[in-house]
């Protein structure tokens, strides 16, 4: 065995520790770890985990890629896109692609009795990725689109039904403008209600039969607006981007969910700035207590640097010998901070203790995002940066001598 590591480890388990001012010390030391590692975690875990779920659901609802025509540019009304030029079987055949699902959109107004409102009918079809929709569903069924029949059931978001006083079963109509005629009106009832906690989405947003959309535009039973398209983990869209936009062929273009929705993509991006300088912060604070807890070591342990460098030890070998004890007893600390980090998370996970106003978070609950391997890295970094600024304070141990160590009281 090392001979420092060796002699860290009998300092460190040595009953001479007990009951003195290095234990008081030691323990202070260990809790200024735990709390440093917790919020590390936590932050780290939080701030990856707001980003992945908000990301999440903006693609989830209008696709994490989209392929449409450039007549459309950004209206509301889906221009035709041009079909035969898009390779739908090579994006499907792509193996980070989950589902590819038809569209088109058409705005209109919604008027009942008591009010009416601007929305935009988003038109599905026998493609729609219902199980991927369910997690947005707060009440009713998703309906069932099929090419053979066209279908009055629409769902709404929770916030249009509230506004027209809709629920389940109700129905109303929805006026469609078109140019150089008189308006067009559609009945449809509500099967289902949705909530996004995206305000740009939920403000607008129902979901219809794309046919009524063909027709309103006098499209062909195969004429679309677009192409809905998923990636299998939205971690992977920015490498998936490129293969699909080469496939979007002529006269179209494809565009990213995180594009669509830039301003909520640019506040995400400060969650990168706040993770940083809180762990920054963190590490500081640690950094601070080991050093302090090393300097209490070193004169509370005097003699014993006299004793060692008495029998021939050197300067190298004694700040070795006190940088693994420090570090040693940063162990149990790191291990208590990591285990009540983790339960804390989980907690937030599965019974999400902790609310969020989705206004201004997008998010109901505060998302939490548990991965090992960056708990590991934080642990093994904030080993390896106390084990650096350990370096300078350790260089007390050069300017002592033996005798006087020795005879240090």
């Amino acid at each position: 065995m090392n001979f420092t590591w060796f002699i860290s480890k009998k300092i460190a388990l040595s009953k001479s520790n007990k009951n003195n001012l290095s234990q008081t010390i030691i323990r202070i030391g260990q809790t200024a770890i735990a709390i440093g590692i917790i919020v590390s975690v936590i932050t780290m875990a939080i701030g990856f985990g707001s980003k992945k779920a908000i990301k999440q659901k903006m693609a989830d609802f209008n696709g994490h890629v989209t392929i449409r025509s450039f007549d459309s540019n950004n209206s509301f009304n889906s221009s035709k896109l041009n079909k035969s030029n898009v390779l739908l079987q090579k994006i499907k055949e792509d193996p980070d692609v989950s589902n590819v699902q038809a569209y088109a959109t058409r705005s209109g107004v919604i008027r009942t009795e008591s009010s009416f409102a601007g929305v935009i009918l988003k038109g599905v079809s026998d493609d729609f990725d219902r199980n991927r929709f369910k997690e947005f569903m707060i009440k009713g069924d998703i309906p069932n689109y099929s090419k053979d029949s066209i279908s009055n059931d629409v769902i709404l978001s929770e916030k249009i039904a509230k506004e027209m006083k809709l629920d389940i079963d109700s129905s109303f109509v929805m006026f469609f403008v078109r140019e150089n005629t008189t308006p067009i009106y559609r009945r449809f009832i509500v099967k289902g209600i949705f909530r996004t906690d995206i305000k740009q989405i939920d403000d607008v947003f129902l979901i219809g039969d794309i046919q009524h959309i063909q027709k309103l535009n006098h499209w062909n039973p195969e004429d679309i607006g677009g192409y809905d398209i998923f990636t299998k983990d939205i971690e992977d869209l920015d490498h998936v981007f490129p293969e699909i936009e080469e496939c979007a062929g002529f006269n179209n273009y494809a565009e990213k969910a995180t594009t669509t929705f830039s301003q909520i993509n640019d506040w995400i991006r400060i969650f990168d700035t706040n993770i940083f300088i809180i762990m920054s912060i963190m590490m500081i604070v640690v950094g601070i207590n080991i050093i302090m807890v090393l300097l209490i070591l070193i004169i509370e342990r005097t003699n014993s640097i006299g004793m060692l460098k008495t029998l021939g030890a050197s300067n190298k070998q004694i700040r070795s010998i006190f940088i693994n004890y420090t570090l040693f007893i940063m162990i149990p600390g790191l291990l208590i901070g990591n285990c009540i980090a983790i339960a804390l998370l989980y907690i937030q996970k599965y019974f999400g203790v902790v609310k969020l106003d989705p206004d201004n978070y997008y998010v109901s609950s505060v998302p939490v995002y548990i991965n090992f391997s960056y708990i590991f890295l934080i642990s093994l970094a904030t080993l390896v940066i106390s084990g650096v600024v350990l370096l300078l304070p350790s260089f007390i141990i050069s300017k002592m001598t033996p005798i006087r160590s020795i005879k240090f009281q």
